[in-house]
C-alpha cells in the first residue's frame, strides 16, 4: 500500500465519524467524542504496520489538534462534539502526535489504542450509566467505566505489548486506569504522560 492510500484509509474513518456524529446532535456530545476517539483505530493500526510513517502520523495529529484549537479560540466549536472550555479533543490530538513520534512503535501503538478504545469504552459506559439515572453526564467519573477501561487496556496490552510479562501488563493497565479516573488533570493528558513515565518499569 502506498502512503497516499494509507493516509486516505486512515483519515476516512475520522472524517466520517465527525460527519456522522453531527446527526446525533450536541445532546450526545460526550458520546460523539468517544465515537471519534474510536475512529482513529484504523490510523493507529496503519501506523503500527508501518504503512504510515511516524512523521506523517504525528504531523497529521498535530494539524488536527491545531485546527480544533483554532475553532475553540474563534468560538466556532463544532458543538456536536466540541464543548466550550473543554479542550480534551485538542489534548488528545497533541498527545497522539507526541506519543507516535517519540515512543517505540509497539509501545506507542498500545498507548494510542488505550487513548482511543479504552477511553471510548469508559466514556460510553459512564454516559449511559448517568443518563439512565437522570444525572448530568458532564465530566462524571464512575467505577463502572473504570472497569471497562481496565479490561480493554489489559486486552490491548495482551496483543500489543508482546515483550513484557503478564504482571507488567496487569500493572500497566491498573496504573493507566487510575490515570484516567483521577479528576485533577484532563485524562487526554494524564494517560499519555503517565504512560510515557511508566514505560521504564515494563
Amino acid at each position: 500500500m502506498n502512503i497516499v492510500t494509507a493516509v486516505f484509509f486512515a483519515a476516512l474513518p475520522i472524517l466520517s465519524a465527525i460527519f456522522i456524529t453531527k446527526y446525533l446532535g450536541k445532546e450526545y456530545a460526550w458520546v460523539n467524542r468517544k465515537i471519534i476517539h474510536f475512529s482513529i483505530v484504523p490510523a493507529t493500526l496503519l501506523y503500527y504496520f508501518e504503512e504510515i510513517p511516524k512523521e506523517v502520523f504525528s504531523l497529521a495529529a498535530l494539524l488536527f489538534g491545531t485546527a480544533q484549537l483554532y475553532l475553540h479560540i474563534k468560538k466556532g466549536e463544532l458543538q456536536w462534539y466540541q464543548i466550550d472550555k473543554n479542550y480534551g479533543e485538542v489534548f488528545f490530538a497533541f498527545s497522539a502526535a507526541v506519543v507516535a513520534f517519540f515512543l517505540p512503535r509497539e509501545y506507542a501503538t498500545a498507548l494510542l489504542l488505550v487513548m482511543a478504545i479504552s477511553d471510548g469504552v469508559t466514556g460510553i459506559i459512564r454516559f449511559h450509566y448517568f443518563r439512565k439515572r437522570g444525572y448530568n453526564v458532564k465530566l462524571k467519573k464512575h467505577w463502572s467505566g473504570s472497569v471497562g477501561y481496565f479490561f480493554s487496556s489489559l486486552l490491548i496490552a495482551f496483543f500489543f505489548l508482546q515483550s513484557v510479562s503478564w504482571y507488567s501488563k496487569f500493572l500497566w493497565s491498573i496504573i493507566l486506569t487510575f490515570a484516567e479516573y483521577q479528576q485533577f488533570i484532563d485524562d487526554n493528558l494524564s494517560v499519555p504522560i503517565i504512560g510515557i513515565l511508566i514505560r521504564g518499569i515494563l
